[in-house]
């Protein structure tokens, strides 16, 4: 495509095929027929001619990126600038596995504006296949470029992207020919045809005159209706001006090159033309024995299954025989009576058993409240028959206005009860007792889950009742109960068993049970093995995602910074039901002061009712939300106060303090994590660093942030901070280990052998976790609130300290006997034990009781430099100190997705408009810091966890926000060179968009 701007040369050859006569269409010279041949016998997949080089419609990418890198080495720079510009596209073009593959060719036909006929449209006839590619030399007088822009670096499909040409009059810089072309800006490639026409018909020198009248060109000819598909509009016009004067910098610099006397490119716009990962393991306890694995980093149990695909998953169980496949049928209208649904069409559809609806009790009756929302089901022999049956059904809506947003639901006043309230000290009073007021407000947006594995369900009906369900769940005892209820039968007469899960962060702890109970209602009627798992944008459309949270703060400090009252207001878009939006928001009211001793606090919680999917728990439960808010506010004291560092530290919790929920605090670690990140981050050296380059490079800034966190563990519903274990030892001294949490890929099973191994005293080998099943550890908790490995753990040790009681008279009438000596003796080898781990409560009316058992707390120090021309960020380093186990990583980097990357988008009737991963965008690996260094903090045991350890699964999500945060201290560095100053908002996620909106500068305001 890049060519197309390039040359009139650059052609493709296309061979079309006539049952009649085969024949070249197109004029082929002899050299094109040499190639032809040869690309026939696979022997040689590339030709060097005179004036280009001819890739064979066989030459894979990889290839072709060879042949050009060694073509820019061997042949005069300025041949070259063609397949540079190539080079520099291909590798943002999808992954190295793809190029390896991806093969490309072409017809005797100029690859312009008219090679592409409409969308996914191009010239290339259905009789045609492709032959070749030429890509021609570039000429001494001219100079091209090319440019992408996407929301992930890595193998994404692009916003805009461009190609940029200009040829000059041989010894001079007087423009001869402009070409301009740009993808994103249409249905198809567009030229700048009336830019080109300007510098067709007068002289124009390459300076900053011409740039100023081609970007006011630009800014008329690439113009986009406000309603145009993708959105993004402003931005996207932006982009046009960014690149082009991306572009022309760098035909400055390559004109001086060549002697001219043109405008230098000054040293602060050097950066507009431009074009490894440490952890530290866990310090073991010296003396420690080898053969106690706690505490000491070992493999994944289930790791080498998973690597090579011999790991099962619920939809790797065999075939039943007889077994049948549902489809779901869903909402298309966000809120809509149902008038009729005419489901005959799908009734005589091949293979179709039956239809599920309404009569069936757990599908929508009369009403539907969110696009996705379960009106029926399909039952037929294979996926291909349901799912093909399921879009037969024809449903006729009366639609009803829906209530989508936040800020809508506020208009309309749609709120779940209660409205949580939590307050200390006296706010009035602090507000009179502060030197400066703030206020300001943040929106952060929601996440979805995209885990590996989405959610699936095997019902298979027995005897008596009985129904067996294979699912992936986080909480089988949840699954069941909704099973038994929608089947009428008692919780013993449903089994539901989880192998391993790919993956749940949330998502699998309530919304399971929608698929469930449905499959399992099906399996009940049909007395047949029914299956269902759902495709990716099934998936992403009904079990919704992370809450989307609106926050507004007043907050009161003295000229030191010292915050003395906050005034903090959540709003949660808690979807079409409440699911668990109450506790959620509870959680976050409970950390909207973050890490900082605040004496006068108000913080109030609404929970939006709205017309979308229901939104439900995510790693982090509400936390992140409320952490974030806390972070913005901060943020804006800290520069107002000129202290930026000297703020957030002078406000942190001290040792004994009060939370404004009336919880002391003990063992805090604050201050230590906060000296030592900074500390092994060398924080002074790079701010010093940051701020020198800020001030010689107007188009690129360095930002950094350090965030700390306090993050509370446990259940804050106090009836789930409980868990059991079964513990089986064999007379060969094996040992059979169940507990009642699920495996999700965070390696709870690995951690609870690890327990039972250090007070068994035998080897990790000899001990095997099999399943989580609801027939042998009944009325589980779910797997979640970081508290798992806590709680699970502790009943692991309980039962196993039980059956070490009752081997103890044997290993005393035998002392240097083996295990298996022991073992063998007794016939009371099995023990099943229940351990209420948290004794806690809190009360909201009274705003008394103890919320948490303990806190995780983390700081982190993140560095980032921002493109201010096209908003793209890259973190040079990431460093990370937590009083926590393992496990850091993997939070940390989901967190950086919700914080810069990550975007659900909706449309005003409430359809998702982002369903898969061509529109929704997790990090990639280009994403990592470039420096990823983590320590956990030395000599801080805990004494309300077992074995001293700390929760790990949702702290270190919140400590990603140091990257955003390190985006917004380089955003405001952009500002200040146009003269703007003072607190900005900065909507959560910090996307390419919304950091290139907030860089206002001259091309910003042409738009």
């Amino acid at each position: 495509r890049s060519s197309s701007a390039c040359s009139s040369h650059s052609t493709e050859g296309l061979r079309r095929l006539d049952p009649a006569e085969p024949r070249v269409y197109g004029p082929v010279s002899s050299e094109r027929v040499q190639l032809m041949d040869a690309c026939c016998g696979d022997a040689f997949l590339f030709l060097h001619v005179s004036v280009r080089i001819v890739f064979g419609a066989a030459c894979t990418l990889s290839h072709m990126g060879a042949v050009l890198r060694k073509a820019v080495q061997s042949l005069p720079p300025h041949q070259t600038e063609v397949f540079q510009a190539v080079l520099e596209q291909l590798q943002w073009f999808a992954g190295q596995q793809i190029r390896n593959v991806a093969v490309n060719g072409s017809r005797e036909v100029l690859m312009d504006d008219s090679f592409f006929t409409g969308y996914r449209k191009t010239a290339v006839e259905p009789q045609e296949i492709l032959l070749s590619i030429h890509i021609p030399y570039s000429q001494k007088v001219g100079f091209i470029s090319a440019f992408k822009q996407s929301p992930r670096r890595e193998d994404d499909i692009s916003i805009v992207t461009a190609a940029m040409s200009v040829t000059f009059s041989p010894g001079t810089d007087v423009v001869k020919d402009l070409r301009l072309s740009f993808g994103g800006m249409a249905p198809v490639t567009v030229l700048a045809r009336r830019t080109r026409q300007q510098y067709a018909v007068s002289i124009r020198q390459w300076g900053e005159e011409l740039l100023q009248e081609a970007c006011s060109l630009l800014a008329e000819e690439m113009s986009l209706d406000p309603s145009a598909p993708g959105g993004m509009v402003s931005y996207r016009r932006t982009l046009t001006l960014s690149l082009f004067y991306k572009f022309y910098l760098r035909v400055l610099q390559k004109l001086r090159l060549q002697g001219l006397s043109v405008q230098e490119v000054s040293s602060e716009c050097l950066s507009a033309t431009e074009r490894n990962s440490l952890l530290r393991l866990q310090a073991v306890p010296e003396g420690q024995s080898l053969g106690d694995v706690v505490g000491r980093p070992i493999m994944h149990l289930s790791a080498l299954k998973q690597a090579t695909g011999e790991a099962m998953y619920c939809d790797d169980v065999p075939l039943y025989e007889n077994e049948l496949y549902l489809a779901l049928i869903t909402s298309t209208k966000a809120h809509a009576r149902i008038l009729s649904v005419d489901a005959a069409a799908a009734e005589r559809s091949p293979g179709v058993v039956c239809c599920l609806f309404a009569s069936d009790t757990v599908f929508a009756d009369g009403q539907v409240t969110c696009v996705g929302h379960i009106v029926g089901a399909v039952v037929a022999d294979t996926q291909l028959h349901a799912q093909r049956a399921a879009k037969a059904v024809k449903i006729q809506y009366e639609e009803l206005e829906p209530v989508v947003t936040i800020q809508e639901a506020i208009v309309a006043q749609s709120f779940y009860k209660p409205i949580r309230t939590i307050q200390c000290g006296d706010l009035e009073a602090g507000f009179k007792q502060a030197d400066h007021i703030l206020d300001g407000e943040i929106h952060i947006g929601g996440q979805e889950h995209f885990y590996l594995e989405t959610n699936v369900t095997l019902a298979v009906p027995r005897e008596d009742g009985e129904m067996e369900l294979f699912i992936s769940s986080q909480s089988p005892s949840d699954s069941q109960a909704f099973v038994a209820k929608a089947l009428g039968v008692p919780a013993n007469r449903v089994l539901v068993r989880v192998k391993r899960m790919g993956g749940g962060f949330g998502g699998k702890e309530s919304r399971t049970s929608v698929l469930s109970t449905v499959v399992a209602v099906a399996a009940d009627k049909l007395k047949r093995p029914v299956r269902c798992m759902l495709d990716r944008d099934e998936d992403m459309l009904i079990t919704g995602g992370r809450h989307p949270f609106y926050g507004k703060y007043k907050v009161g400090f003295l000229q030191t910074g010292k915050v003395v009252a906050l005034d903090v207001t959540f709003y949660s878009n808690a979807g079409n039901s409440m699911d668990l939006s109450q506790a959620i928001m509870e959680r976050a009211l409970f950390h909207m002061e973050n890490s900082y001793s605040i004496p006068n606090v108000h913080g109030q919680g609404f929970i939006c009712r709205t017309n979308l999917p229901s939104n439900t728990a995510f790693r982090g439960f509400g936390g992140p939300q409320g952490l974030m808010v806390a972070e913005a506010w901060i943020t804006d004291v800290a520069h107002l106060c000129l202290f930026i560092l000297q703020v957030r530290r002078l406000n942190l919790y001290l040792e004994g303090e009060s939370t404004p929920y009336n919880q002391i605090l003990h063992g805090v670690t604050l201050d230590r994590c906060w000296d030592e990140c900074l500390s092994r981050s060398e924080y002074e050296r790079r701010r010093a660093a940051a701020d020198l380059f800020n001030r010689q490079n107007r188009w690129t800034k360095r930002g950094l942030a350090v965030v700390p966190t306090k993050f509370g563990i446990a259940f804050t519903a106090t009836f789930l901070n409980q868990a059991g274990a079964l513990v089986h030892i064999y007379r060969d001294g094996s040992v059979l280990l169940t507990h009642g949490g699920t495996e999700m890929g965070q390696g709870l099973h690995t951690k609870m052998v690890q327990v039972a191994s250090r007070v068994l005293g035998i080897p990790c080998a000899r001990i095997y976790v099999s399943e989580t099943s609801t027939n042998t550890v009944a009325n589980t908790s779910p797997t979640a609130a970081s508290a798992s490995s806590d709680l699970n753990g502790a009943a692991v040790l309980n039962a196993c300290q039980t059956l070490l009681k009752r081997l103890e008279p044997y290993r005393t009438q035998n002392p240097k006997g083996s295990w298996e000596d022991w073992v063998s003796r007794t016939k009371d080898s099995s023990c099943g034990h229940s351990a209420w781990v948290y004794y806690l409560g809190y009360d909201f009316d009274t705003n008394s009781g103890r919320v948490f058992n303990y806190y995780s707390y983390g700081v982190a120090c993140s560095e980032v430099e921002i493109d201010c021309l096209t908003g793209t960020h890259k973190v040079s380093s990431s460093g990370l100190n937590a009083a926590v186990w393992v496990q850091v990583e993997g939070g940390f980097m989901q967190g950086l997705g919700l914080f810069t990357l990550e975007e659900l988008h909706y449309s005003p009737r409430g359809v998702l408009l982002t369903r898969g991963p061509g529109s929704y965008k997790i990090p990639a690996f280009g994403d990592i810091p470039t420096q990823l260094t983590v320590s956990l903090l030395r000599d801080a045991p805990n004494d309300k966890a077992i074995f001293a350890s700390k929760a790990v699964g949702e702290p270190p999500l919140f400590l990603a926000s140091s990257v955003f945060y390190a985006i917004k201290d380089a955003v405001r560095a952009a500002r200040a060179e146009s003269g703007m100053t003072g607190p900005f908002r900065l909507d959560s996620p910090a996307s390419a968009e919304r950091i290139r909106t907030a860089c206002c500068d001259r091309f910003t305001k042409l738009v």
